[in-house]
């Protein structure tokens, strides 16, 4: 997740909508709410649990210099990958 000014948060779920959805709305405290981190601009898909939990934990050491390489060989505009999950919801989703 980002926020406008390029803040970054890696985090694991086994839901991405729901949990996108959630971060979008403010509804989990913490990092994400304080920084508004609403953007989705990254994402990889595990089948294990146990690969997801130990991929966060390696881009979580990483360097803020080498998460920006990563996001901007796959998204170098910075689009919200979620954009579409909300339809109509979207705008206020997103809080504009």
């Amino acid at each position: 997740m980002a926020s406008i000014s390029r803040v970054l948060y890696v985090g694991v779920t086994d839901d991405i909508v729901r949990r996108v959805g959630q971060h979008k709305l403010g509804e989990i405290e913490g990092f994400t709410k304080r920084y508004r981190l609403k953007k989705l601009v990254y994402l990889e898909e595990f089948n294990d649990i146990r690969a997801a939990i130990a991929r966060e934990k390696q881009l979580k050491g990483w360097r803020r210099e080498k998460k920006v390489a990563l996001i901007e060989a796959e998204n170098p505009n910075w689009m919200d990958l979620s954009w579409e999950w909300f339809g109509a919801k979207r705008l206020a989703l997103d809080g504009e």
